[in-house]
């Protein structure tokens, strides 16, 4: 836009030759141009540049007014490049002691700002070497001396039907882009004034000084406009650098609107005339560094009335698609909207309602996502009141249970205790007056955090009514205290208490007391299937259960005699006393059976899998079981700790217990007493054993594998059942990796793959996650040369599906199977050539 032209020629404008004002103004910058082309005096440059600086009215005589504007608006910016080309090391060593230099600068340091920044940008983008530097540090000190102000303050002083937009433009770009321009200009030479971490902040305190000139322009009944402001803001925001500039802008501008009503116009007008494309990433930028909604009041006022941009991004981008900010953020901006009687109907509360009642939302929105949509109705329902409530709670109850039932059938536990926390806590705002709904989960950070979202916030408009809910608080606590403190109140005061203490009585070691059971421990594997079939004495019964995980392994021959049966019978068992621990007991008789007669039980367990009249919970504890055992199978070594495990048993004498104690001691002393110079590894390795699961793997993994796609009458893996369907794809996979280096791996692998191939467009991020760790399972067991054709072709396709997966973890899983297929694919290309 500004070309540089021939070194030291003056640009010709036609003038009016019966103008004496434009005549001697003419000639004077053509005579003092024609001395810096052609002398070598420096005393004569020196005086030529000052008799020039009259026309900046920076001397004791300055120019008249007429004269002065003459030469900003024609014959600066000509002059200026004309000093730039003369910028030599031999140019300015005519006078000493940097006279020449210093004279030099002060026509950019002093002149029209904007026209001084334009052709030091032009000049840094045009020269090299010497001139470069000097001009770069030229730039510097201009920043340094607040020139950047003055630059935006010309533009904010000039009325809308004088100001030049070419210009306005040209300025905007080189204003926000001069960190990436020095950069490309100095590349290694760059000075630290120009690093984008140092120059937007300063830009941000320029801002606030041209606005800070705005303000007192205004109370002085001048016209300013804050467009050029806006702009700059608006495309450092969008270039990404919200922190640096509004960092700086935020709080001086929340300091300075405290208490007054005209500078809260002029930020409110600044944001309105951002761009609309830039509008997003300031109304971002301020949400997330302004420290309440109070200030965010302050700083937007009624924006979202009056700007469409603005409304769908405060009500729509970030309620529903910008869930990476935090919740502090999320309650600054519902609680701006909620601030202000006119801004109260863009609560979006029907439209958060739906998306969180939505099954394709559920399906499909990240983990992430759903507990942002969540928080924001749990605030939004503290920000209403019930009046509000009452005209739209028919919809509101029916996008709740909608999406209660959605998340409820999920198989995420995150997911289903999300619509737990939700469905509470809206339930009894929505509908006070009907009956709760209560759920039972686990309390976590998360959940503590939103049970506190829910509390109702008080009105900031009224300081009454933000204070009253302390004193209630105030009041209970000395309850509270009285409550935690009566037990120690009750105790009688007086001697008689201190002489019916028994303090001085040296208490019994009951550390190993046993609890006293009438009911006989059974010693058999028949006795303790009987005594759980049949028995009607619980203190034996339990005695069963708790011995018989032992006498299966102290027992083999014995238990494969009845194993079948045995697993039937603790398959079916219900816990029919409070017995600690039952789950646990039951569970690893199951496995110690499935272990010590795997070909049967496996096969009667996989049977029963896709049998009727079976709870999902059974048949999750048959996966399980199969999980276990076939784990403890293929473990190396096994027979050995699995005898040792097995041996203490009910009738071992007390000596046997007492003497590990005395052995210890005896060995402690020894070692203290032995000096040793060296010691080596003390570790001995594991025998080398047989995999155990190798010859039993097709029992566990074909039946399976077999019958998912056959629906029951209460059991449809395809359809609601996806909670079953997702461990089912987990357990193949945990079979498949414990099947690695047995001769079945292949066919199991091929099969599996088949599976995972069947179900690559499920919508459930559970079954999705058990898919991919099976295609990690089969990479990982199947020899690779045994992965070709169309079998490699199945195990690529799922990760590189899972890579665009919306669950997070799902995500992880695929990066984590490409690695693995990276590695597969090195070792089956053959090595180049060198």
């Amino acid at each position: 836009m500004w070309l540089p032209t021939a070194p030291c020629t003056f640009m010709s404008f036609p003038v009016n030759r019966m103008d004496p004002v434009v005549s001697s103004v003419r000639l004077t910058v053509r005579e003092a141009v024609h001395t810096l082309s052609s002398s070598e005096d420096g005393g004569c440059i020196f005086s030529t540049l000052g008799s020039l600086k009259r026309y900046l009215g920076e001397t004791e005589t300055p120019a008249l007014p007429g004269e002065q504007e003459e030469f900003a608006r024609v014959h600066f910016s000509a002059f200026l490049r004309c000093l730039v080309s003369k910028l030599t090391p031999d140019w300015l060593g005519l006078l000493p002691n940097g006279q020449l230099e210093e004279l030099w600068a002060s026509f950019f340091l002093e002149g029209p700002a904007d026209q001084a920044f334009l052709v030091l940008m032009e000049a840094l983008e045009d020269t090299a070497g010497f001139r470069l530097m000097k001009m770069a540090r030229l730039l510097a000190r201009f920043l340094k001396e607040g020139r950047m102000a003055a630059v935006m303050e010309g533009q904010c002083r000039q009325q809308a039907e004088l100001a030049f937009p070419l210009l306005q433009e040209a300025l905007l770009i080189r204003v926000v882009g001069l960190p990436d321009r020095l950069g490309n200009c100095l590349q290694h030479e760059n000075l630290a004034e120009f690093f984008p971490q140092n120059y937007f902040p300063l830009l941000g305190e320029e801002a606030v000084r041209v606005l800070q000139a705005v303000v007192d322009s205004l109370r002085g009944g001048l016209d300013c406009s804050v467009s050029f402001v806006s702009q700059v803001v608006g495309k450092a925001c969008v270039y990404g650098r919200q922190k640096e500039i509004l960092g700086v802008l935020v709080p001086r501008l929340t300091a300075l609107t405290q208490g007054s009503c005209l500078w809260q116009r002029v930020c409110w007008r600044l944001v309105e005339c951002v761009p609309d494309r830039a509008m997003e990433a300031v109304l971002t930028g301020l949400v997330e560094t302004a420290p309440g909604p109070q200030v965010l009041s302050r700083l937007l006022g009624n924006l979202v009335l009056k700007s469409k941009k603005a409304r769908f991004v405060m009500t729509q981008k970030l309620l529903f698609l910008q869930y990476r900010h935090t919740t502090p953020v999320l309650q600054s901006l519902l609680g701006y909207l909620a601030m202000d009687s006119q801004r109260r109907p863009l609560l979006a509360l029907k439209e958060l309602m739906e998306t969180w009642g939505s099954s394709s939302a559920i399906r499909h929105a990240p983990l992430a996502q759903q507990c942002y949509v969540s928080k924001a109705v749990l605030i939004c329902l503290a920000h209403l009141g019930d009046a509000e409530l009452q005209g739209s709670r028919d919809e509101l109850l029916a996008s709740l249970m909608a999406g209660v039932k959605c998340r409820l059938d999920s198989s995420l536990p995150a997911v289903r205790r999300l619509g737990m926390i939700v469905a509470e806590v809206a339930s009894a705002r929505i509908h006070p007056e009907g009956p709760p709904l209560k759920f039972q989960y686990e309390k976590d950070e998360l959940s503590c955090e939103m049970l506190a979202l829910a509390a109702p916030q008080p009105a900031a408009d009224s300081p009454s009514e933000a204070g009253s809910p302390v004193t209630p608080v105030a009041a209970e606590t000395p309850d509270k205290q009285t409550l935690e403190g009566g037990v120690p109140q009750l105790r009688p005061q007086g001697s008689d208490s201190e002489l019916d203490s028994d303090d001085e009585f040296v208490p019994y070691d009951m550390s190993e007391d046993q609890e006293l059971k009438s009911g006989k421990v059974p010693m058999y594997v028949r006795d303790c299937v009987e005594a759980l079939t049949t028995s009607e004495d619980w203190e034996r019964w339990e005695a069963a259960l708790r011995a018989l995980e032992g006498l299966v392994f102290r027992n083999p021959a014995a238990t494969r005699e009845v194993s079948v049966e045995l697993a039937q019978v603790l398959l079916h068992l219900e816990e029919k006393t409070s017995v600690a621990g039952f789950e646990g007991l039951r569970q690893r008789a199951l496995v110690a059976v499935t272990v010590t007669d795997p070909a049967q039980v496996a096969e009667y367990l996989t049977s029963q899998f896709y049998a009727i009249n079976y709870s999902l919970r059974q048949r999750m504890d048959i996966l399980d079981v199969l999980a276990l055992a076939a784990q403890e199978l293929s473990r190396p070594g096994r027979r050995g700790r699995t005898s040792q495990c097995g041996s203490p048993g009910p009738t071992c004498p007390p000596s046997c217990a007492e003497a590990p104690t005395w052995r210890a001691v005896v060995d402690e002393r020894i070692r203290r007493k032995t000096r040793r110079f060296s010691k080596g590894s003390s570790r001995q390795g594991l025998a080398g054993s047989p995999n155990e699961f190798n010859s039993v793997a097709g029992y566990f993994f074909f039946p399976l594998i077999q019958g998912f796609d056959r629906p029951l009458v209460t059991f449809d893996l395809l359809g609601d059942d996806q909670l079953v369907l997702g461990r089912l794809a987990h357990t193949l996979g945990a079979l498949m990796y414990l099947a690695v280096n047995t001769t079945v791996a292949v066919s199991m692998g091929k099969a599996l793959l088949e599976f995972v191939w069947a179900l690559r467009f499920h919508g459930d991020a559970y079954v999705r996650r058990g898919l991919l760790s099976a295609v990690s399972s089969v990479l990982l067991s199947v020899p690779a040369e045994r992965l070709l054709g169309k079998t490699y072709r199945m195990s690529c396709w799922k990760p590189g599906r899972g890579w665009q997966d919306p669950d997070e973890d799902c995500r992880m899983l695929a990066v984590k199977a490409l690695l693995l297929l990276e590695k597969l694919k090195d070792k089956l290309l053959p090595l180049s050539p060198p």
